[in-house]
């Protein structure tokens, strides 16, 4: 005998863009989910004075709470490939498990690709990521300007062949990433 839906499954979850309004929400379930720590974190400080593509940056709003949230930021890949990276994608406690960062994942990759975006980078579990195209494989000949878990930096192509003969470390927008800043990754 099967149960019937829970009641949050049937809501009326929409996806929108964030906006200043949102924004106390995001910081808040973001804060929650990854701690102070998080700063320390190469992602973030590749983040750090940079600001996020507001026209990606997306919220799960259910009865007008935010209860998800997923950004882009730009990056410029070494030889002035540019790319996203993706997080970061947080879907409130009590929501896990719903589909909320699911909806909140296609309708950003999709609103990426609508607007020519090529490649996205992220940090994260590829068993998580790798259902929307997400891998490591793809991630093999990039470097990120700090240490990084290995198996957790993946990328996509939004276009066929995007990543095809790039390489190289990851900056911020029009920054170049002189060679001092790679830094050799765990063995």
């Amino acid at each position: 005998m099967s149960l019937p839906p829970s009641p949050r499954m049937e809501t009326d979850m929409k996806i929108v863009t964030e906006s200043g309004s949102h924004t106390p929400a995001v910081e808040k379930l973001v804060a929650e989910a990854f701690g102070p720590d998080r700063f320390a974190k190469t992602v973030y400080r590749l983040r750090d004075g940079v600001e996020h593509d507001a026209s990606l940056a997306l919220v799960a709003l259910d009865k007008g709470e935010v209860v998800g949230t997923l950004r882009f930021w730009p990056i410029e890949i070494e030889g002035g490939v540019q790319a996203l990276l993706l997080g970061p994608l947080v879907a409130s406690p009590d929501r896990q498990g719903e589909g909320v960062g699911s909806r909140l994942m296609k309708a950003g990759l999709a609103r990426a690709a609508e607007q020519g975006h090529r490649i996205v980078v992220l940090v994260g579990d590829e068993p998580y990521y790798r259902r929307f195209g997400f891998t490591r494989a793809l991630a093999r000949r990039l470097e990120l300007p700090g240490w990084v878990d290995e198996g957790r930096f993946l990328a996509r192509e939004l276009a066929s062949g995007a990543l095809a003969g790039v390489s190289g470390v990851i900056g911020r927008p029009g920054e170049a990433v002189p060679v001092s800043a790679r830094v050799k990754r765990a063995a």
